[in-house]
């Protein structure tokens, strides 16, 4: 589900907004999206992976999320994590070579 919004690093595209496929987030002219309708979230960490200011953080488990190292801060330290395990953003190196989910094609069709 959608946790946060880091509205220090969203820059406003609303790239986030457009992408999500169930409606979470509402435009707010001038301001970051505001998380509107969470109980919507389908985990589908859409808007996670392509927030190019990772300023976002989906959490599958919501108890998992674990405090910034800045204790003055309230936002996670893993916003955007999704987005960096599995390569996405500039300077990062994509992950999906080392995907061996496609084996368990190979089991299906024996």
């Amino acid at each position: 589900m959608i946790e946060l919004l880091n509205s220090a690093r969203c820059t406003g595209c609303n790239i986030c907004v457009r992408v999500c496929p169930t409606n979470v987030f509402a435009v707010v002219p001038g301001q970051p999206p505001a998380i509107a309708r969470q109980h919507d979230c389908q985990t589908c960490f859409m808007c996670e992976l392509y927030c190019p200011e990772d300023a976002l953080f989906v959490a599958p488990l919501a108890d998992a999320c674990q405090p910034a190292d800045d204790a003055a801060s309230t936002q996670p330290r893993h916003a955007g994590s999704y987005r960096a395990a599995i390569g996405w953003g500039s300077g990062r190196t994509s992950t999906a070579a080392q995907d061996g989910s496609h084996a368990l094609l190979g089991l299906v069709r024996r």
